[in-house]
């Protein structure tokens, strides 16, 4: 059948250089010791009188250490002048802070929009041509000149020593967040930051760290690399990648809460779902944060004036593959920054990756993003079979609507299933699987039946009877247990086919189903029974025939 697939599983990464290791790209510059000059970074800073405050962070953050040992870095120190011991003081508090939360030093403030945001792994020298971006142990890239550093002037330059170069500084540089980062820094998203930090997972990197050599048995490593991981990135969006640019529209805390209180009762499994209160728990929450993010390199400045694609969007040309029509529009939003846009009424903040815009006012309505039309389709797919081959003992084949037929063009995919009767005196009978319903949410069900000249122009006038059956539903309790087919729910009791006609059919209005079955690797537990309804008489009359031509299933969002 066709149907959406988004919730993928997998795993973006960022590196992150901790005080002790670093990048081992090159060894040479990383380990060697600069042409000139004596000592090292750390005895130069800290006898330093006008670095004393600078050298009281460093010291009291633990990378005093780092800054004699062999690996060679690039230190923005600021003066005194206008890096106060106050200011000093306040970096260590929080640092001191953090630690007693059990923060690590990774992702301490104070290290990493500090210490790191003023020390580059390698030596940097400038020269008068000199304008580039250099990567800092946090991962940000700062902007050197001939005689300035992230905006602020050089008040020395190319000091070389045993293990570096130091520049020194008319103040500090301020730390400028990421889109990920800044989610953190602004008390009103704190719902959705902490959800996604939830995520973060560090792991460390072997094949890209450099060994040093053995000792009692085991590798030390002179380079060490860890990697932070978090598979929201790639679902979402690489929202902590330097190299790119994005937008983020993210809902306060107060709709965070509201929605996701609405949310979660569409996201209820039944018992044999595995860890199914966290899939309901996380499902819920992506719900309302997939289709937020949106690249800039694909919605230019000309192009988001008539429509914002976000990153989980679907090209049209794959529309068919994904959803089973092209008319499926999810992830995209027409006129964004108009009245009522997704991007209306936004309090903008610049990040040095893109914007994000907080939403006190949510224009994101979830029929454009989860709650989706499910198109099952009655002739099997190779994504995903709708046809229950093991309830459906009626033969059943595929028929090719040809270009040629004056149906082509009329029915999904152009293709549908024509399901026979078992016996000369039986009635026909399929079931068929539908994926991906939501629990509680209201669904209009129609079903499309062809007519046998679709098949071929030459059918036969008993071929061309009309059939009638009637359309049942079944679903899950609560233990995951099918229910009885005695309680099957009558959905249609009786439905007569047009010859040489396409008909579609409401069969059910604002029908909702107890649990859900939304997402990967969740079995599809909602089965619609389709059986004729043709006594032997009528075969007999030629009145009608037991021959049943299905085109689709259509689960559509109920409209209120």
């Amino acid at each position: 059948m066709k149907c959406f697939n988004i919730y993928k599983k997998a795993l973006g990464a960022m590196v992150i250089a901790l005080a002790f290791m670093g990048c081992s790209d090159d060894w040479n510059e990383h380990y060697d010791v600069p042409a000139a000059g004596q000592g090292d970074l750390w005895t130069a800073i800290s006898s330093d009188a006008n670095l004393s405050n600078f050298a009281k962070v460093v010291k009291a953050c633990g990378y005093d250490t780092t800054l004699v040992g062999k690996q060679v870095f690039t230190v923005f120190a600021p003066t005194n002048d206008h890096f106060t011991e106050a200011q000093a003081d306040s970096i260590i508090e929080v640092y001191h802070q953090e630690k007693a939360r059990n923060i690590k030093d990774r992702d301490n403030s104070a290290i990493k929009e500090f210490v790191q945001n003023h020390i580059a792994l390698y030596n940097y020298s400038v020269s008068s041509a000199s304008n580039d971006a250099i990567v800092m142990m946090n991962g940000k890239y700062i902007n050197l000149t001939a005689n300035t550093f992230g905006g602020q002037n050089m008040l020395t330059t190319n000091q070389h020593y045993g293990n570096g170069v130091l520049f020194t500084l008319s103040n500090k540089v301020d730390y400028f967040p990421n889109i990920f980062e800044r989610l953190r820094k602004d008390a009103d998203l704190d719902s959705v930051a902490n959800f996604m930090y939830s995520y973060n997972k560090y792991s460390f990197d072997e094949a890209a760290s450099v060994p040093g050599g053995i000792v009692n048995g085991k590798t030390v490593y002179l380079d060490s690399v860890v990697t932070l991981e978090n598979e929201l990135f790639d679902r979402l969006g690489l929202i902590n990648d330097e190299d790119s640019t994005y937008w983020m529209v993210v809902p306060t805390n107060d709709v965070w809460n509201k929605l996701v209180t609405e949310y979660q009762q569409y996201f209820r499994y039944d018992k044999k779902v595995n860890k199914r209160d966290s899939l309901s728990h996380a499902n819920a929450r992506m719900a309302l944060l997939y289709g937020t993010v949106f690249s800039r390199t694909k919605n230019t400045d000309a192009v988001i004036q008539d429509s914002a694609m976000s990153v989980n969007a679907v090209s049209y040309l794959r529309r068919l593959r994904t959803y089973g029509t092209y008319d499926a529009k999810y992830y995209q939003y027409d006129k964004p920054l108009a009245t009522g846009g997704v991007f209306d009424g936004t309090e903008n903040t610049v990040t040095s990756n893109g914007q994000v815009m907080k939403a006190a006012n949510w224009h994101i309505d979830k029929k454009q993003t989860f709650f989706q039309t499910i198109l099952a389709e009655g002739e099997s797919s190779q994504r995903l079979d709708s046809v229950d081959k093991l309830s459906t003992q009626a033969p059943l084949t595929i028929v090719n609507v040809q270009s040629r037929n004056p149906f082509y063009g009329k029915l999904s995919s152009n293709s549908f299933a024509t399901i026979l009767p078992a016996g000369a005196s039986s009635n026909t009978m399929a079931v068929f699987n539908i994926p991906n319903v939501l629990s509680n949410a209201g669904y209009d069900i129609y079903m499309v039946t062809a007519p046998a000249l679709a098949a071929d122009t030459l059918a036969s006038t008993t071929e061309r009877l009309p059939t009638k059956f009637r359309v049942r539903m079944s679903y899950n309790d609560e233990n995951g247990d099918p229910i009885n087919s005695r309680n099957w729910i009558n959905l249609q009791t009786r439905l007569e086919t047009t010859p040489d006609a396409v008909d579609t059919f409401l069969v059910a209005s604002n029908i909702k189903v107890p649990f859900c079955s939304w997402g990967d690797n969740i079995t599809p537990q909602v089965k619609i029974i389709v059986d004729t309804r043709v006594s032997n008489s009528e075969v007999r009359s030629g009145a009608y025939n037991r021959i049943l031509r299905l085109d689709c299933i259509i689960f559509k969002p109920h409209e209120d």
